[in-house]
């Protein structure tokens, strides 16, 4: 593809599934800005600090760039030839169930759309599933249990609309941070909104909450079953909804009516007086839209979660409407596109049933395709189990990056080294899974791949190309499909570009569909390339009956986008009834809380993991920005004070948290926010960036019985302290090629990288410092000793630039490491600056900014506080002198956080 780098391009952002349209340019000079697209009904201009950065992350540092077999540089022909090959030789020993690929919510959904076509209707084989099973599977059966379909009701509109917002299960303003800004926004105008937080952290995000509901893990079963029971029991239901639109609701009522108010506060860890101000604010309160997210879904009842929520909507009748209904916001980009295409393994494309035969037939059919999977494939989990005992003895991964998201993630990387022949396609050469590839295939990322995607509230957006695609790396429909025509299935998969997916993908959807399936993109059937290329975003359905649906502004075709000519209506569902279900009305599902209480006598606390405000995923991409490493740049584990005292732990101590399947080690951060009894460690750090931090790896592999989803939230753990005799910290010019300590943690930082070790026995610190500098780099190397005291600190410089610097002592080091990363850039000419350096103190006019808290900005804490003392002492004017806060606003609740503390140390 030709790229016109004078022009801006209108694209979709990467990561999660909030779907913000972005703006990228490229300069004369190759430089790439991003801003938030102000046209983009999602974000209407607004991105999170992730958003804001995606210009840092796509240098081609690290990137794979040519296929490998074996490690050795090879062509396409010879890589896809190996591939396909060996995946129609392992068919024909084993049978189709031999095999499997594992995708990702990053591909795109013409990606999703031809992998799930090549192993569901040409290989005969469901044992296609995608790392969206670890974030939205629990939705997607909750939703099929009570509507027939997996149906998201609503539209991020119903946010600003809503009187009440219950928020479970999710950290939005660290997690979805634009919608969060949303919901800020709108009760900043109508302050009589309420928020409800229920989450057992208390989060950034309860800087707008009314209520905290500092909940036991997996305790949200019973607080809303106990909710129906109160909305029963104080004639708070609409009973004409009820009638006319849905089944089952006695049994339902009858299954939530066994736990009385007691036994819900039990359940839950909460009081009864609180309980009964959220059942009253809840029942008292029309407008109501209750958002969940990974808090409720990872979790071995989430299912049941989800549709006790489902109930308590469905029993009010606040479903479809303006401002009412339950909202499951999802944690990838295109998890709801991989959805809608099949990705699953127990789904069919266009929302169709694998298990009924009629869809199979009707799939089969349009496909032209050999054979369609009669039943579902293996589930995530089960898939990697399957890859250990030798049932799948080819596996090709895309995507995503298992051996460290996967639950047991020690047992996923051991499966994987030993199947017999593993693909992987991705951008990276080195990830902790791509390292165990036999065939490495390299994948176009981010700015390079031209698609569509589809975010929480169903809408579908173009990502456009905007680079190059460097070295050999192609799209990865193109890498399927050359598969799929090596393996014998040319005509099928003939596809000459994204468009004539989408095409055929939008087809699917309206093919034989008389409106008993939701999906439906039939208008956009016979889209062409041209028409595909200037596609406005739009929500489904968009069938092909009606008014034509086209992108906006073209001549003939109505202004206003793609929904002109259709009624805001078209947005929500089931306002009036008619779902999915054989006689059109949902379902109200029975539930009965069990207890999910798995901490004992040796694993005393609940570990429950989740992610940190500015990195992503397994930070494969965010690792990348120094900007995106300044906030939180080492894994953490978060404990409450109480705990930490019972366990000997001090603040910034490294702790060793265990479980059954492993260990990890960690730098403590004691914080009240974290519930008594339970210990959060972020998700996002690999061996590529710290020792043993890998957290998944203590993760246990139960799942919930009905989506499949592993319960990533509720893990039986320990905590200790971990005896260091040797704390350090490191600026670094250069990443080094082996760090010896038992912990480090490793983050990129402008001009170089910072590093936390800690050891628990002395060393040669001479040596040591040496092997972090480069032993053979020329240069001056200025040091201090005070063994007695054991502390250790050493600068190296090669000319008037520091190259590195180590500060060790038998405590955590108390240097600051925002002065510190800041000498890398700095001149140091002057031999009293040097020593300065050495000294780990600022000398002259120098400013210590403190903690990096506003990433857009880099504002840090002492900076803030500061302003504070000189009579700033609300969050505007924060923004309005140091601009923290003004840009994606995540840093807001921080800042606040700040002002708090320093008002109450004035009162003292």
């Amino acid at each position: 593809m030709k790229i016109d780098e004078a022009r801006e391009v209108r694209t979709t952002c990467p990561y999660c599934g909030v779907g913000c349209g972005v703006l990228a340019k490229v300069a004369a000079n190759g430089e790439v800005t991003v801003r938030g697209d102000p046209d983009h009904p999602a974000n209407f201009g607004r991105l999170c600090s992730k958003g804001s950065a995606l210009a840092e992350t796509i240098d081609l540092d690290g990137r794979l760039l040519y296929p490998e077999i074996h490690g050795r540089r090879t062509d396409w022909d010879e890589a896809l030839d190996l591939v396909a090959s060996t995946f129609t030789r392992t068919i024909a020993e084993h049978g189709r169930d031999s095999v499997a690929f594992y995708v990702s919510g990053q591909l795109l959904t013409e990606d999703y759309y031809v992998a799930n076509k090549l192993m569901k209707g040409f290989i005969g084989s469901a044992n296609i599933d995608t790392n969206s099973r670890l974030c939205m599977a629990s939705s997607v059966a909750g939703h099929r249990r009570a509507f027939g379909s997996d149906t998201v009701p609503g539209s991020y509109e119903d946010l600003e609309l809503a009187d009440l917002i219950v928020l479970v299960g999710s950290n939005l303003a660290w997690c979805h941070p634009v919608l969060y800004q949303r919901i800020a926004a709108a009760r900043e105008k109508r302050p009589d909104m309420k928020v409800v937080l229920v989450d057992p952290r208390r989060t950034m995000t309860a800087d707008i909450a009314d209520m905290h509901l500092a909940i036991a893990a997996d305790g949200d079963v019973a607080l809303f079953t106990g909710l129906l029971a109160y909305l029963g029991q104080h004639n708070a239901l609409d009973r004409t909804y009820i009638t006319a639109h849905t089944t089952g609701f006695g049994q339902a009522l009858f299954a939530a009516s066994a736990l009385d108010l007691a036994g819900v506060a039990a359940a839950t860890g909460l009081g009864e007086d609180e309980l009964v101000r959220f059942y009253s604010l809840f029942a008292a309160t029309a407008n109501t839209v209750t958002v969940y997210s990974q808090g409720v879904n990872q979790s071995s009842s989430g299912t049941d979660k989800v549709n006790a929520i489902i109930n308590c909507h469905l029993a009010t009748g606040r479903i479809g409407k303006p401002g009412a209904g339950p909202f499951s916001v999802t944690g990838q980009p295109n998890a709801m596109g991989g959805r809608e295409v099949g990705g699953l393994a127990n789904m069919l494309a266009a929302h169709m049933e694998i298990e009924n035969p009629e869809h199979r037939d009707r799939v089969q059919r349009f496909w032209s395709a050999p054979a369609v999977a009669e039943k579902p494939g293996l589930k995530a989990v089960e898939m990697f189990q399957a890859v250990a005992d030798g049932r799948i003895k080819a596996l090709w991964i895309m995507a995503t990056n298992p051996v460290d998201s996967m639950p047991d993630a020690d047992a996923v990387e051991a499966a994987i080294k030993a199947c017999p022949f593993v693909v992987v396609s991705d951008v990276l050469a080195k990830t902790d899974t791509v390292r165990h590839a036999h065939v490495r295939l390299p994948a176009a990322a981010w700015g390079e791949k031209d698609g569509s995607v589809t975010n929480s509230e169903r809408r579908i957006s173009r990502q456009r190309a905007f680079l190059a695609t460097p070295g050999e790396a192609r799209a990865d429909w193109w890498i399927v499909a050359e598969v799929a025509k090596r393996m014998g299935f040319d005509e099928a998969f003939s596809h000459p570009s994204p468009a004539d997916i989408f095409a055929e993908h939008a087809a699917l959807s309206a093919f034989e569909n008389d409106g008993a399936r939701d999906f439906d993109i039939g208008a956009y059937a016979g889209v062409d390339a041209e028409t595909y290329e200037e596609l406005a975003p739009f929500q489904w359905p968009a069938p092909s009956q009606g008014t034509p649906l086209w992108p906006a502004g073209q001549a003939g075709r109505p202004e206003g986008g793609v929904q002109a000519g259709h009624s805001s209506a078209s947005t929500r569902f089931f306002a009036n009834g008619n779902f999915y279900t054989p006689d059109g009305k949902a379902r109200f599902i029975p539930i009965r809380p069990v207890p999910q209480t798995r901490t004992n006598e040796k694993f005393p606390l609940v570990l429950n993991t989740g992610r940190v405000r500015d990195h992503w995923h397994t930070m494969t991409r965010t690792g990348k920005s120094q900007r995106l490493s300044q906030h939180l740049a080492e894994p953490f584990a978060e404990i409450h004070p109480a705990d930490a005292q019972h366990f000997g732990i001090g603040d910034a101590d490294i702790v060793r948290v265990s479980t059954e399947h492993g260990e990890v080690l960690l730098r403590a951060l004691v914080t009240a926010r974290q519930r008594p009894g339970s210990v959060f460690v972020p998700m996002h750090w690999t061996d590529q960036f710290s020792a043993r931090a890998r957290v998944d790896a203590l993760v246990a592999p139960i799942t919930d019985p009905i989506s499949g989803q592993p319960a990533s939230k509720n893990v039986a753990a320990r905590v200790e302290r971990f005896a260091a005799v040797a704390f350090g910290f490191a600026v670094l010019a250069e990443r080094p090629a082996s760090i010896d300590a038992d912990y480090w943690s490793l983050a990129r930082c402008a001009a170089g990288w910072r590093l936390e070790i800690a050891l628990e026995a002395d060393r040669d610190w001479p040596g040591f410092a040496a092997s972090l500098f480069g032993a053979d780099a020329p240069g001056e190397t200025l040091a201090y000793h005070d063994v007695a005291g054991g502390h250790y600190r050493f600068a190296r410089f090669a000319g008037s630039r520091l190259t590195g610097a180590l500060y060790l002592a038998p405590r955590p080091v108390a240097v600051s490491r925002g002065w510190a990363v800041e000498q890398l850039s700095a001149d140091h000419a002057d031999r009293r600056g040097r020593l300065a350096i050495v000294a780990g103190r600022p000398g002259g006019n120098s400013v210590d900014r403190g903690a990096i808290v506003c990433s857009c900005f880099g504002v840090g804490a002492n900076q803030i506080a500061e302003a504070v003392r000189g009579g700033c002492v609300s969050v505007e004017a924060i923004g309005a002198s140091l601009h923290a806060g003004t840009n994606c606003g995540s840093c807001r609740a921080e800042i606040r956080t700040i002002i708090e503390a320093r008002r109450l140390h004035a009162a003292e």
